[in-house]
Parts: structure tokens; C-alpha cells; sequence
């Protein structure tokens, strides 16, 4: 989509150090950080929200989850923990409509998340 900035930062419209790169998926540091390490995760193809995949055939969460593995590895952060967090729609505290993936960790997380 022209106008999604996920989709800009995905194919270099948008200029941004990524953490991680492969054909399928990029991710980079959070702009405003929850804890030590904060990472977005998204799909270089454009899907809006989790809700838009059904069954996923072409494994898109599976190709996301395997890059948030591969931060936390290189982030250091695999051993001691880290939360995955998908929001959907705006009541799920969906912000910007590309699905991606939040990867937290460098501190303990509490629950309630909020």
C-alpha cells in the first residue's frame, strides 16, 4: 500500500537501520521503547491485522515468530525471556494497520500487560 508507513519502511522508502532482514520480513528498533529491547517485526508484504491472514497459508506468523526468535538470540534475551505481542484493531492497541509483531524483553514482563 502507497500510503502505509510499514510498507515504506519495508522497501526503503523510509530509511531505518533494520535488526534483522530477509526476503519476507524485517524488523528494527522501536521508536518509543517499552523496555531495554524493543523490536517491530512485520511482513515485508502488506497484511493489516493478524485477522486478515485465516489460516495463514503462506505462514506469515511462522515467518515473523522466526525472526523474533533469531532478535532475541542476537539481542541476548532468548535465555532469560521475552514477550511476542500482536495488537489487532484499534481496541487491541493497533496503531499502525501493517500487522507486525512487538518483541520485548531486557526486563521482567508483568502481567497484567495492561
Amino acid at each position: 500500500m502507497s500510503d502505509c508507513l510499514f510498507c515504506k519502511i519495508a522497501n526503503g522508502a523510509v530509511p531505518t537501520s533494520f535488526v534483522y532482514e530477509d526476503d519476507q520480513v524485517v524488523a528494527f528498533n522501536d521508536i518509543d521503547p517499552k523496555a531495554p529491547v524493543h523490536v517491530v517485526i512485520i511482513p515485508r508484504q502488506h497484511v493489516t491485522t493478524v485477522a486478515d491472514l485465516g489460516s495463514d497459508p503462506e505462514g506469515v506468523m511462522s515467518k515473523l515468530t522466526r525472526a523474533a526468535n533469531q532478535v532475541a538470540e542476537d539481542r541476548g534475551v532468548d535465555v532469560s525471556g521475552y514477550r511476542l505481542v500482536v495488537n489487532c484493531q484499534a481496541d487491541g492497541g493497533q496503531s499502525v494497520f501493517h500487522l507486525h509483531m512487538h518483541l520485548l524483553g531486557g526486563r521482567r514482563m508483568s502481567w497484567p500487560p495492561g
